[in-house]
């Protein structure tokens, strides 16, 4: 099973801001389980705290600008592509001004510096989201779009588009963040001579030159105006009428301006708050629709406090009923799991398929069959107890409740249901007592959920 990872030790990077030419430090610190991705302002009273999550964007056109209160702080994005794609989950982020410096505009400086720190694993499992639907976002103005399907991994393909001769189409495709570091990170921001004048005038960009932008020539001006603006950006002389690229290193790629939109995309969904499982597939990407798409996936998982365990009717069981009645002691009317599909360090997936012939239906109610609550709880306490059994001898040991908290039902039950158990241990054995939080999903929707605690007997003492 894959675990939740922070930093091994923790590092920082000094250079300029891209928007205010400020001399700026950013230290990125470990962080315990289940922190996530946490920025602070050192300079600021009090050293204000804030999530990186993508409802507290507050700007997103020129980069992404978190906000909170009187707290500000941009150009996150590269560093959060860093700590995403190498698998990072909790991270403290301490910068001593308004926004992180833009170093050469790309994710690899913070890379080096993760690699060379190294990455600790965490007792606790990576809390994955996975995408079971086609979810999309568009914007009929700009005519961007993302998409985002069911994948096995997390990958992304991105398509951009301008009016110009020198960048027109282009795409880049990540199949898997394994490659981020080689296909991906290096990847510069760019911006188009026509943009610097606004971003200047607009006071941004202070701290821009060739050293962290790839700057793009492609549509011809006055040699005095060119002449102009590279002075105000110390870039060297150009000629007027040679289109193209303006930088001091040459192109990593070809489609170097592609792939960053793709770091872009992977900066932005880190804003999620979890890792994701699903195919991204982006056209015209940038930073305000990729915030929005981030919104709205955060929308769809509060929706779901907790994800229904994927369940394929066609995979063979990893116990069937024969196997079941071995490791428990209920039989009918009593044995309430059919089946178990999944199970790894800390968790168990079962599954019930609820009839019209159950019993208890007679009495429960006549007219309106509705499996009774106590029974969903026993049967998610069974699916526990297979999980404390499945590795012991069942005959020597026995489970028992001593206690129930926190039951909650919000849908009933069924004949034609097939009822998909998830039972978690929070807590695990000492002294033979454990607790387990159980949960009991019909599709995609949470039925019924409790917390329970047992005890593991040993019949022959």
């Amino acid at each position: 099973m894959l675990k939740q990872n922070t930093l091994n030790a923790g590092f920082a990077l000094c250079g300029k801001g891209l928007h205010t030419g400020l001399k700026l430090t950013v230290k990125f610190l470990p962080a315990p389980i289940g922190y996530g991705y946490k920025i602070q302002r050192v300079d600021m009273p009090g050293q204000p705290v804030m999530d990186a999550v993508a409802e507290n964007v507050v700007d997103t056109q020129r980069g992404t600008v978190l906000g909170k209160g009187e707290m500000r702080c941009s150009t996150v994005e590269h560093a959060l592509a860093a700590f995403y794609a190498l698998g990072i989950d909790n991270v403290l982020m301490q910068v001593d001004g308004p926004e992180f410096p833009i170093l050469d505009g790309s994710s690899a400086p913070f890379v080096r510096e993760i690699q060379r720190v190294g990455i600790c694993e965490q007792d606790a499992p990576k809390d994955y989201y996975y995408i079971t639907k086609k979810m999309e976002f568009r914007d009929d103005k700009t005519g961007a779009c993302i998409t985002l399907l069911p994948d096995e991994d997390f990958s992304i393909t991105s398509m951009i588009a301008f009016d110009g001769k020198v960048l027109s189409s282009q795409f880049a495709t990540l199949d898997s963040m394994d490659k981020f570091v080689t296909e991906v990170a290096a990847a510069r921001t760019f911006v188009f001579v026509r943009e610097i004048e606004q971003l200047l005038l607009a006071g941004l960009i202070k701290g821009g030159d060739l050293d962290n932008a790839i700057v793009i020539y492609e549509r011809p001006t006055t040699q005095e105006n060119l002449d102009k603006l590279c002075e105000l950006t110390g870039a060297e002389r150009h000629d007027a009428s040679d289109l193209g690229y303006i930088q001091h290193k040459p192109l990593v790629w070809d489609n170097e301006p592609a792939r960053h939109k793709l770091l872009d995309i992977i900066g932005d969904m880190a804003l999620i708050g979890k890792p994701i499982k699903g195919r991204i597939i982006a056209t015209r990407p940038g930073h305000t629709i990729n915030n929005k798409f981030a919104r709205m996936i955060r929308k769809e998982i509060r929706k779901h406090d907790v994800q229904a365990p994927k369940y394929d009717p066609n995979q063979a069981p990893l116990m069937d009923i024969n196997q079941i009645k071995c490791l428990l002691p209920h039989r009918y009317p009593m044995l309430l799991v059919d089946k178990v599909i999944d199970i790894k360090e800390n968790y168990i997936v079962a599954v019930k398929n609820v009839t019209n012939n159950e019993p208890f239906f007679q009495g429960h109610f006549p007219g309106d069959p509705v499996m009774p609550g106590v029974l969903l709880v026993e049967a998610m306490s069974q699916t526990g107890g297979l999980f404390v059994l499945h590795d012991k001898e069942p005959e020597t040991y026995s489970t028992y409740i001593l206690r129930i908290d926190n039951v909650k039902f919000r849908q009933k039950v069924s004949p034609g249901d097939t009822l998909v158990f998830r039972v978690e241990i929070v807590s695990p054995l000492r002294h033979n007592i454990g607790t387990m939080q159980g949960y009991a999903f019909i599709g995609e929707n949470c039925v019924a959920e409790a917390t329970f605690t047992a005890q593991v007997i040993n019949n022959k003492k």
